[in-house]
């Protein structure tokens, strides 16, 4: 890693993260609010028979219990948003964004081997993506206390979730900085990336609402964090190892190609 472009990594998206880490910190705390606020009415509505069973879970959360809304604020669309701020959002761009703007060759010219540079970006991306889960699960721990249910969340666990969904979101990370070392224009690393996570998110939905195509779920990657089951201490560490796995399969492709590529002047 190469500290003086670390450092000028942080201090250009400072600004970005310190926004975004607010909101999920708040979107964080809001959902157990809610819980607290309607959960009766919630759950007498379940009763009752009105809702599909199919539906009343998304993606393993749901707003029929506290652990259930915490685990829906970790899978909701609008954290997925956020989140690929920057694990697609720049991740996809480190490298494929520095080649269409025609200064990675500047970059790589003080020297600073290829492999230094996609590190330097592996490790900013890293604590982009660790800063936001941790203000996400942060958020739910305030959320849980404000509503004097911290005993009913189970707070000892929340280290568990937030390296669970870290975890998944690093591997988007990943993938999308293996697509960044791909390309040398911005469309195409951003819309395969943007792609992977989106056919990914939703195949796992579609599996939650429609039985038949449950067969689908392990395929995607959001299959593999379970927010409602890390917080009951029960975690699925075989789904955090599939997780690193494919955080380490990127990464090495990523290390393997990028030094080999040809840069072509800019066109």
């Amino acid at each position: 890693m190469n500290r003086a472009y670390f450092v000028h990594t942080m201090r250009a998206n400072a600004v970005r993260l310190l926004v975004v880490a607010a909101a999920l910190m708040v979107w964080g705390g809001l959902l157990p609010v809610i819980y607290d606020a309607f959960g009766a009415q919630f759950e007498a509505l379940l009763e009752s028979g009105i809702i599909p069973e199919q539906f009343t879970r998304f993606g393993g959360g749901d707003v029929f219990s506290l652990a259930g809304s915490v685990a829906l604020g970790f899978i909701h669309p609008f954290t997925l948003a956020l989140v690929l701020v920057f694990a697609v959002g720049y991740a996809s761009t480190a490298i494929a964004g520095e080649r269409q703007r025609g200064t990675l060759e500047v970059l790589l010219a003080r020297p600073i081997p290829r492999r230094v540079v996609y590190g330097t970006a592996a490790v900013a991306v890293s604590v982009f993506i660790a800063v936001c889960v941790a203000a996400l699960t942060t958020g739910a721990l305030l959320g849980a206390t404000i509503t004097g249910r911290v005993a009913e969340l189970g707070p000892g666990n929340l280290p568990i979730v937030w390296l669970n969904a870290t975890l998944l979101f690093g591997a988007f990370a990943a993938i999308s900085l293996a697509a960044s070392a791909s390309f040398d224009r911005l469309t195409p690393a951003v819309g395969v990336s943007l792609a992977f996570v989106l056919v990914s998110y939703v195949i796992d939905v579609l599996g939650d609402l429609w039985p038949d195509a449950a067969w689908l779920q392990p395929y995607s990657l959001f299959h593999y964090l379970d927010p409602r089951a890390d917080l009951a201490g029960l975690p699925a560490w075989g789904d955090f190892a599939l997780l690193a796995a494919v955080i380490v399969a990127a990464v090495a492709y990523a290390l393997v190609v990028f030094p080999r590529r040809d840069l072509a002047a800019p066109s």
